[in-house]
């Protein structure tokens, strides 16, 4: 087995508000351990985050999507770090980040793959 550290970035800067978006989708064959997930206001004002997990499975113990954060304030020019430890996502696990306001943040995710 191999692990990887990879650094995922996103830049919200063309996403309306109340849209997810997809940050990262773990691919076939890998579980990732989510590290750290940083999500900076970009805008004049203060926004409003929420951070998903969408499962890929529909049945079982991890069937259930989940917020890690709902209703996150982020004021003007601040940025958050959303995780308070680690996450492990399996195949097909999506990480999706949704903002009150549009064209709003960027976001770097720092994530392990092991294959």
């Amino acid at each position: 087995m191999a692990n990887v550290f990879k650094l995922k970035t996103k830049d919200g800067g063309a996403v309306g508000a109340n849209t997810d978006m997809t940050i990262y989708t773990v691919p076939a064959a890998t579980t990732t351990v989510v590290i750290g997930c940083t999500i900076a206001n970009t805008t004049a004002s203060a926004i409003t985050v929420d951070a998903q997990i969408v499962t890929a499975s529909s049945s079982g113990e991890n069937a259930d999507d989940v917020y890690i954060g709902k209703d996150l304030p982020l004021p003007t020019g601040s940025s958050l770090d959303i995780l308070a430890g680690k996450i492990v996502m399996e195949t097909g696990d999506v990480l999706k980040i949704q903002s009150d306001t549009a064209n709003s943040t960027q976001i770097a995710l720092s994530i392990m793959e092991q294959t």
